[in-house]
């Protein structure tokens, strides 16, 4: 089998496949990033939540892995369509922030989250995979408005104050869609002026993930939020797909590129 044809992409359909998802969960935001939460089960080794039920899941599967070990799943996208959120109450996101301007839009939403791969299959065909999936999944359900927190390991925000204030400075969502940190965990992501950024320290410290959606034309909410049970600074990503350049378009035109 090809490096290019040696996954497969699909939504989670058996218990194996989610007790899977929440296990890689479970190696790479609990063991390897410190993560803790009130449901994660440290015995059975798996990271989950009151929220998993309502959302689909996208899964990466490595078939030559075994289903029976529940080791299969090497990657894996949680996706809430604003149809299903009206089944649990609320995004999982509402917790750390005022979500009203989107909600205000009468357009259709998507929330990602608990994006991860494991480790051995970091750098290679994995996330290409599951995007190109994503905008399958997207495309099939006119899904408008995209968004979610985006983490940065750790707590603290002055050691984050060169990729915060860059974002706060150049990518911060219109106000029409600007959602607001809110809570006991937010902070303020302006915590330098233009001029006291270094080009390179910011953008060396943003991680892969959130580059990438900013390479799609995402935005991103005003404030951080401090998620010390997940050992994560989180900011909220926005992405409006009647706002995109042609060029970042194609991600939804089945392209095939990442823009």
């Amino acid at each position: 089998m090809s490096a290019v044809d040696r996954y497969e992409v699909r939504l989670a359909r058996s218990d194996d496949d989610l007790l899977a998802a929440q296990r890689l969960r479970y190696q790479v935001f609990v063991a390897e990033l410190g993560a803790d939460g009130p449901l994660v089960d440290h015995k059975a080794g798996l990271e989950r939540d009151e929220f998993d039920d309502f959302f689909d899941h996208l899964i990466l599967v490595d078939p030559s892995l075994d289903p029976e070990r529940r080791d299969h799943v090497v990657g894996v996208y949680r996706l809430l369509t604003c149809d299903r959120m009206a089944e649990m109450g609320r995004f999982y996101s509402e917790d750390e922030y005022d979500l009203g301007p989107l909600k205000a839009t009468g357009r259709r939403l998507l929330e990602l989250g608990r994006s991860c791969i494991h480790p051995d299959h970091r750098g290679g065909m994995g996330m290409f995979h599951l995007w190109n999936a994503l905008s399958d999944y997207i495309l099939a359900r006119d899904i408008e408005i995209l968004f979610g927190t985006a983490s940065f390991h750790g707590t603290d925000t002055v050691a984050l104050a060169q990729p915060l204030s860059f974002l706060w400075h150049n990518h911060l969502a219109p106000e029409a869609l600007r959602v607001v940190a809110h809570g006991v965990g937010a902070a303020q992501m302006r915590l330098l002026e233009p001029d006291q950024i270094d080009l390179g320290a910011a953008m060396g410290g943003i991680p892969a993930l959130i580059k990438a959606y900013l390479r799609l034309g995402g935005f991103v909410g005003d404030g951080a939020f401090v998620d010390s049970a997940f050992n994560t600074t989180d900011v909220c990503l926005v992405m409006d797909t009647a706002r995109m350049s042609a060029k970042h378009r194609n991600f939804y035109t089945r392209s095939r590129s990442l823009g």
